[in-house]
């Protein structure tokens, strides 16, 4: 995770080799969680140099807290934009346990809805090609450090989501930028982006630290 983001970055490259279960990742207690939250485990992985870890991956999206509110603000104006609302989209939890420690993390996946420039219908067909032409292999990729691509109780394939949206510049291949998300749920990301970018409520007033229980 990058230190200057605590809260947006996925720490891909800690994760791969495990820093993040020693690093400051954590931002507090996982809230307890209720039926209607859903989320996805994944499978024990075994780790380089012993012990296992599981990913397990809460979804929303909801409002950001005070705490993400303030990054996204934070962000937007140091890029030279003005933030115009925050989607707090999923919670990662990640879990070791090895023979002399346990150790973990739990970080906020967040959308920053600047007010980026939108790109042309042929710029976004084409950075739309560019992730066609990976998806494959990212998946794999993904397995490979997490055990399984994710997939609902049917056995498809969860779809991936891309924090930073393409039309608005979002880069199509950055593994921080990407993010398995089920299908019924990513299918309704795209009306919600709308409305954070034109500033409507709920994503422009923060929401609760604990927005599934606590």
């Amino acid at each position: 995770m990058k230190t200057k983001n605590p809260m947006a970055s996925w720490c891909l490259l800690a994760l791969s080799t495990l820093v993040f279960l020693l690093a400051a990742c954590a931002e507090g207690p996982l809230p307890k969680t209720t039926s209607l939250v859903q989320k996805w485990v994944g499978p024990l992985v075994n780790a380089p140099g012993g012990g296992q870890f599981r990913t397990v991956i809460y979804f929303g999206p909801w409002q950001c807290s005070q705490q993400l509110m303030n990054y996204c603000r934070g962000k937007c104006a140091g890029d030279g934009y003005a933030l115009q609302g925050c989607m707090w989209l999923a919670d990662v939890k990640m879990d070791f346990q090895g023979t002399l420690v346990r150790a973990g993390s739990r970080f906020g996946m967040t959308h920053c809805c600047c007010n980026y420039a939108t790109l042309n219908p042929a710029q976004t067909e084409a950075a739309r090609s560019r992730w066609n032409n990976i998806r494959t292999d990212f998946r794999e990729q993904w397995a490979g450090r997490f055990g399984a691509w994710p997939t609902d109780t049917n056995g498809r394939l969860y779809e991936g989501h891309h924090v930073r949206d393409l039309w608005h510049g979002g880069n199509p291949t950055d593994w921080e930028n990407i993010l398995p998300f089920p299908k019924a749920i990513h299918q309704e990301l795209f009306g919600l982006y709308n409305q954070c970018y034109a500033n409507n409520p709920p994503w422009s007033s923060v929401g609760p630290d604990y927005p599934y229980g606590k």
